[in-house]
């Protein structure tokens, strides 16, 4: 299990989801930092000295010691290491990500409501990490709140899936996670509205109804994946609607929302989709972007 550091809170706030999923796996957890020196920007007039490379060296260690003692002191048994690198921030988290179960970064919220901030280190990550990437915020819930009728000490996992073709990566750990947790899974595909006006789009053209159908069809894709994980309570839903939209109200009750990203390159740069997108952005809680084919 990985995170990325650098000091901020909602860093901090992933090294500690990451050290509760550690704990929760029996994994050790690895606190990576890294940095650009000299940092891109720098004006050239203005030469770096000897000096202020050992003042960040100084102060990375310093930052990467208090994070593992916060953490430590949440989970005294935990296993926990520290690196520190001078290198490209992105590089050095995809590596990361490579290694580990998982990586879990932090991301600044938009607001007060809910969403997250995806800067060009996070998004150059996910959209190179062939890992599942959890995003992050501040401040942290702790664990989430049981509802009536539940014993587990998380909410809900919600992960949304094409049911015309989903990913067995993406289900493995939605499923995977929710047997950890103990918790709830959700198995989410969203019909998008129709684009003619006064259509019913829970119908098809031929007006039988494709929401029933498509729930069919998701108990069917789901009944190998409960049958291997006959611990994990996975029901199965239809929603009509903006798919990024849904899937980020329906987080709004859960602990954790799973999307995919699907691995292709692009001239542009990194690719995460845009269903994956809308979700970081307006998701309230951490969200897990789970590469496949």
């Amino acid at each position: 299990m990985a995170a990325g550091v650098d000091g901020s809170p909602e860093s901090l706030a992933a090294a500690a989801w990451a050290a509760d999923e550690a704990v929760l796996r029996h994994l050790p957890l690895h606190l990576v930092y890294a940095e650009d020196w000299p940092p891109i920007g720098r004006e050239t007039s203005a030469p770096y000295r000897v000096g202020d490379f050992e003042r960040q060296q100084r102060w990375s260690e310093q930052m990467l010691s208090g994070a593992a003692a916060t953490v430590r002191e949440r989970h005294p048994s935990l296993a926990v290491s520290t690196r520190s690198v001078a290198a490209r921030a992105r590089a050095t988290l995809a590596a990361e990500a490579s290694g580990a179960e998982l990586l879990a970064i932090g991301s600044r919220g938009l607001g007060r409501v809910a969403g997250f901030l995806l800067g060009s280190v996070g998004l150059a990550t996910i959209g190179s990490a062939e890992r599942p990437v959890v995003l992050v915020r501040a401040p942290r819930p702790q664990g989430g709140t049981p509802s009536q009728n539940r014993t587990s000490l998380y909410r809900d996992v919600v992960v949304g899936v094409d049911v015309g073709r989903a990913s067995d990566a993406l289900l493995e750990f939605a499923f995977d996670v929710a047997a950890h947790r103990g918790c709830p899974l959700r198995v989410v595909h969203i019909w998008p509205l129709s684009p003619v006006p006064d259509t019913d789009p829970s119908h098809g053209a031929d007006g039988r109804p494709v929401v029933a159908e498509v729930e069919h069809a998701l108990n069917g894709l789901l009944e190998p994946w409960r049958q291997k994980y006959p611990s994990v309570d996975a029901v199965g839903q239809a929603l009509v609607g903006s798919p990024g939209e849904q899937l980020a109200h329906c987080a709004a009750d859960a602990d954790l929302v799973v999307v995919g990203r699907r691995v292709r390159s692009s001239p542009l740069g990194p690719h995460i989709g845009a269903i994956t997108h809308a979700v970081i952005h307006h998701s309230p809680v951490p969200v897990a972007v789970v590469a496949h084919e």
